[in-house]
């Protein structure tokens, strides 16, 4: 179903991600996400703080909730940002190399295939502690998932 000129609109206004980068987006009548597929070569690279990230998806699933997921790589010792706070959850999925994830000051190693989770409100921060690039995945659930 093709998606109207008003629905196209309204997902550029709310920053909908794939239309951003330019893939073909069908809005649904609650204009949450769509189900769909994102070609992993075909997303783009940012660079933050020495850490790559690779922007996955974005926006409101059919429950309410905002979703965000992306990829970062860091270089060893790299974090991508001090620890913080925020409402929405996370959670990362190690891909390879060596992360320390913080959780409320608490430092926590997480290895290739490793899965992390912050609850929303806690305090987290990850860093870098290999000898080697360590590549993650993360998946924000909530309000504010994204900004």
């Amino acid at each position: 179903m093709p998606t109207t000129r008003r629905e196209m609109c309204l997902l550029l206004a709310a920053g909908s991600f794939p239309a951003a980068i330019g893939l073909a987006v069908f809005a649904t009548e609650d204009n949450s996400l769509p189900s769909a597929t994102y070609s992993f070569d075909k997303l783009p690279v940012n660079v933050s703080n020495n850490a790559q990230i690779r922007p996955i998806l974005k926006g409101k699933l059919a429950t309410g909730e905002l979703l965000e997921a992306h990829e970062t790589t860091l270089p060893p010792g790299g974090m991508p940002h001090p620890p913080h706070h925020h409402m929405h959850s996370e959670m990362w999925l190690v891909r390879e190399g060596t992360v320390e994830l913080t959780i409320n000051g608490a430092g926590h190693v997480i290895g290739p295939g490793g899965l992390g989770f912050v609850h929303s409100n806690d305090e987290h921060g990850i860093k870098n502690i290999g000898t080697n690039p360590a590549t993650y995945f993360v998946v924000a659930v909530g309000p504010g998932a994204g900004s």
